[in-house]
């Protein structure tokens, strides 16, 4: 392996998360957690960094450079005398090093719920779909041995996800074709405005009419399969077509993504913890559940990210005996009522997922093909 690559590496194992760099501020203490620890130059089973791994990336020698790991449920440092005078608080005042942003919001948005064993989705700028694994065996590897697998801040349980590059992202570019369009007549409309108007573009289209894929992200997809060359489109457009049914497939593009990513992970969840900006449109909600096949549930919580984090620093300073009965006050009287999947529109869009996955498949030499015009 070529000098510079450890190199590199070396300098990015140096280089901490803003969260890690904050506690370092706050208490002096170098360290970082589990979720961040294991996710790149460790194992998510043993919660500690691997020799295998570091071996493989060929930044062995370049170990000690690598912060010790702890976890916030079980340990916290002291405020310093110096960040205390900065920030106003008591010096020694407890500080917690919180889990990665994704998976806090997992256990602030349901995700640890051994009995139901929801999925949780994070829809987002890009989407996150996520199911809960109580051991490391039931961590089901796919066949493109794609996603990821994060430690959750609970003994031996883990985040087994995948993650498609572009949720949102794909909403914001159909709603502004048209805003742009009214834009060059002299007509200016807000976004919040152009999102009200989706639930009726969407009624007045008819479900599955068109396929479209969600790869609107220019770096291409990751979850289920990886194509750096992957771009969006739309399949079997035709002269009845309008902007209203281009809407609704973006739409559904985004939950047939979404069940790509579940389906590749084991058998579909029956209920999805739903959160992150697209949640509170009633219209994906209802897509989402008909297409995957299960019960939508969101949080009245806005901020699941932050609460997940704050359930941490209370395991850790005994506020709580365990995160599972942290979840049982902080979470689990938040969530809303299920919205079950509607039978009939599920039945449609049962039809319509072979020809989704048949399409992305069949793009994928077109992708390599139109990248390597561009390239010449």
């Amino acid at each position: 392996m070529k000098r510079n690559m450890p190199e590199m590496l070396g300098k990015a194992a140096t280089a901490f998360h803003c969260k890690d760099w904050l506690y370092f501020r706050l208490t002096g203490e170098r360290a970082t957690d589990p979720s961040e620890g294991t996710f790149t130059f460790g194992d998510f089973r043993t919660r500690g960094y691997c020799d295998d791994v570091l071996e493989v990336l060929g930044v062995t020698d370049l170990r000690h450079l690598l912060p010790p790991i702890v976890d916030g449920t079980r340990h916290s440092a002291g405020l310093s005398a110096a960040a205390a005078e900065a920030t106003g608080l008591l010096s020694g005042t407890p500080v917690v090093l919180a889990y990665v942003d994704v998976a806090c919001t997992a256990l602030g948005a349901g995700l640890l719920d051994r009995e139901r064993k929801p999925g949780c989705s994070i829809i987002g700028s890009t989407g996150m779909h996520m199911r809960l694994a109580q051991t490391p065996d039931e961590v089901l590897l796919n066949e493109a041995a794609t996603g990821y697998t994060m430690t959750m801040p609970v003994p031996g349980v883990f985040a087994q996800m995948q993650s498609n590059m572009a949720a949102t992202l794909n909403i914001d570019w159909v709603l502004g074709l048209a805003s742009g369009i009214l834009a060059s007549q002299g007509i200016t409309r807000t976004n919040g405005e152009m999102i009200a108007l989706v639930d009726e573009w969407i009624s007045s289209s008819e479900p599955a009419s068109l396929l479209y894929q969600p790869y609107v992200s220019e770096a291409g997809e990751r979850g289920p399969f990886v194509d750096a060359n992957a771009r969006a489109g739309f399949v079997g457009i035709s002269s009845r077509h309008g902007y209203a049914d281009m809407v609704r497939a973006v739409f559904e593009g985004l939950a047939f993504a979404a069940r790509d990513c579940y389906a590749a992970m084991g058998p579909l969840p029956g209920e999805i913890r739903l959160t992150g900006g697209a949640a509170r449109s009633p219209a994906l909600r209802k897509i989402l559940g008909a297409v995957v096949g299960a019960a939508i549930r969101t949080s009245e919580r806005e901020e699941a990210g932050a609460a997940g984090a704050a359930m941490i620093a209370a395991v850790c300073v005994g506020q709580y005996k365990s995160m599972d009965e942290c979840v049982g006050e902080w979470v689990t009287p938040l969530l809303g009522a299920a919205e079950p999947s509607d039978p009939k529109l599920a039945a449609i869009y049962e039809r319509a997922v072979p020809s989704y996955t048949l399409a992305h498949e069949a793009l994928r030499p077109v992708w390599r093909s139109m990248a390597a015009s561009r390239a010449n």
